[in-house]
């Protein structure tokens, strides 16, 4: 697998406002900035309760400078499909449509509007920011949080089951384009946005967000810790379209190279602090299998 040498620059116009009621080191803050400049103008945001809302802020007040439906937690696909059958009766096909939700809402309340959009054929862009847990009303285990992490819901050993792997999950409905992607990694981030925006159809990006509060780290260390996930091999960052299957930036680096230890990562949060050594030695061994995959 080569890497491709990257022809796109960010912009400079921005299209969020310096003020807004993001925590402190948000890595979702990374992320909805960096999308929204690779989105353009042409844009309408389709957003259900999530920490999201939080950081626009509720009506009049606005975050972002991009018309936004704010939509109730089960509905997003559904709503943002709602939305594209209206810039089609409208004549205004040259709209992006954009889903943008947190993993709560996407890969657990949120699921079945996501699987019909899919199914249907929408062509809309769906983007869940995955902060591991419902960090919004106060750090409950979502569907994705992963095994042994010590969530309110959680609070003695750590969550029990794994993490729910729900691009595997979008990927069975054999959409045009999905990714994955990382806070930590916008100029990835950006390049994939602007592609899945030049494809027809479904299309479904992962993103990896670090929450300093919820995961009990410094808010200084937000990149720190998102690169580690990546570095260490328990986040791949990959794209699936017409071509197949394929890393991207730094997992394309990895392959092939030695990776840090899971511990690296989870010695940085105090959300890991009750994860057993023998819960650790399977972890770094299912990771270890998956990169001989790739490899």
């Amino acid at each position: 697998m080569e890497q491709k040498t990257r022809t796109l620059t960010l912009t400079e116009e921005e299209f969020v406002y310096p003020g807004n009621r993001a925590c402190a080191g948000c890595g979702l803050g990374i992320v909805y900035r960096t999308a929204l400049k690779a989105l353009g103008k042409n844009t309408i945001l389709v957003v259900p309760p999530s920490c999201l809302t939080v950081l626009q802020g509720l009506y009049p007040i606005a975050a972002t400078k991009l018309p936004c439906v704010n939509v109730t937690f089960a509905s997003t696909g559904a709503a943002a499909s709602g939305v594209r059958a209206a810039m089609r009766a409208l004549k205004k096909e040259n709209m992006n449509v954009v889903a943008f939700a947190g993993d709560g809402g996407t890969g657990d309340i949120g699921i079945q509007a996501l699987s019909g959009a899919c199914e249907r054929g929408e062509d809309i862009l769906y983007i869940c920011y995955d902060n591991e847990a419902y960090m919004n009303t106060g750090v409950q285990r979502s569907g994705t949080t992963p095994q042994g992490v010590v969530t309110t819901t959680t609070p003695i050993k750590g969550k029990t089951q794994l993490k729910k792997d729900v691009p595997s999950i979008v990927a069975a409905h054999r959409i045009p384009y999905l990714a994955t992607a990382s806070a930590a990694y916008p100029l990835d981030l950006f390049d994939k946005v602007k592609k899945a925006i030049s494809i027809k159809g479904p299309k479904y990006i992962h993103v990896h967000t670090p929450c300093p509060p919820g995961w009990g780290f410094d808010t200084r260390y937000t990149v720190k810790v998102g690169k580690l996930a990546v570095e260490t091999g328990l986040f791949d960052l990959y794209e699936k379209d017409a071509e197949g299957f394929r890393l991207t930036d730094a997992s394309l680096r990895l392959s092939g190279k030695p990776r840090k230890p899971v511990t690296d990562y989870f010695n940085t949060q105090g959300r890991f602090k009750s994860l057993p050594e023998t819960m650790v030695a399977d972890i770094q061994k299912d990771v270890d299998l998956k990169w001989a995959g790739y490899c």
